[in-house]
């Protein structure tokens, strides 16, 4: 490429930012992806129960742009946490600078969930079904049982939340037609959730590295609302373990914006510990 020509006004120095930008916006990773699209999922006012990774960079990405009014809370009992440094787990410190309440599980979990005030639950997940039914417990691999987490807050979460947002990698051992263990509900056998007793509406998006499902209101199964920029429909079908629902034109999710990725690379997770 040749160089760029100087000009009293500059103009070179303007069009290699230009280049520049558009160079950093080819790199976006799918995991930049994620936490964007996360993040416009969230509506400023709200209050939400966060977990840890890409859930929190979205929620802080999400109050740093359009929705500075969100109320965070981890299932600690720390709310409205604005970290400078990236935190690598709950009982990291750094997680709860300059957090305006510190309590504990009892608080997020009573007085919030089951109070019915959360309008977000934001989890992450090992296995999700076509029913957004979501797997935190074992795994079952070659005759073993491999055990994790379980489910912590998770399942008070995804049974009380207004609505749930789960963010995962795509993979077909991820979603399978039925998960291994049921941890946290989500439109259990294809029933309402009224039918189940849960008062909170359920699973509402499903963020991949390849593209954002939904769930259809009347069948309650999970169908593609878009898919990421250079994944293909049929890379998504054939890593869903389910028959995915595909109707009409599907159109591509939106890359973060410039300043979407200023703030993930320079502010929110700078060293990349989530989003690798």
């Amino acid at each position: 490429m040749p160089p760029f020509r100087t000009s009293p006004k500059g103009c070179a120095s303007k069009a290699g930012a230009r280049m520049e930008r558009r160079n950093d916006m080819d790199a976006v990773s799918p995991a930049e992806i994620m936490a964007a699209a996360g993040a416009r999922e969230l509506r400023d006012g709200e209050t939400i129960v966060v977990g840890l990774g890409l859930p929190q960079v979205a929620v802080v990405l999400a109050k740093r742009t359009h929705a500075p009014g969100l109320t965070s809370i981890l299932e600690i009992g720390v709310a409205n946490m604005n970290p400078i440094d990236t935190p690598v787990g709950l009982a990291d410190s750094r997680i709860f600078y300059r957090g305006t309440c510190w309590s504990g599980f009892l608080d997020t979990l009573g007085m919030s969930l089951h109070r019915g005030v959360v309008d977000v639950g934001f989890l992450g997940a090992l296995e999700v079904d076509c029913y957004g039914n979501i797997n935190t417990t074992l795994l079952k691999e070659d005759g073993r049982v491999r055990y994790f987490n379980g489910s912590a807050g998770g399942n008070d979460v995804a049974s009380l939340a207004k609505r749930v947002i789960i963010i995962m990698r795509h993979e077909k051992r991820k979603f399978p037609l039925a998960v291994t263990h049921l941890t946290s509900p989500g439109f259990v056998g294809g029933k309402s959730r009224e039918t189940l007793g849960l008062r909170g509406g359920g699973p509402s998006r499903v963020i991949t590295d390849k593209a954002i499902l939904g769930f259809d209101p009347g069948t309650h199964a999970a169908a593609l609302l878009s898919v990421h920029p250079g994944v293909k429909i049929e890379e998504v079908v054939e890593n869903t373990g389910f028959p995915l629902k595909v109707a009409g034109q599907i159109p591509v999710t939106p890359l973060p914006t410039a300043e979407e990725l200023r703030l993930l690379r320079e502010e929110i997770d700078p060293r990349r510990v989530y989003l690798r």
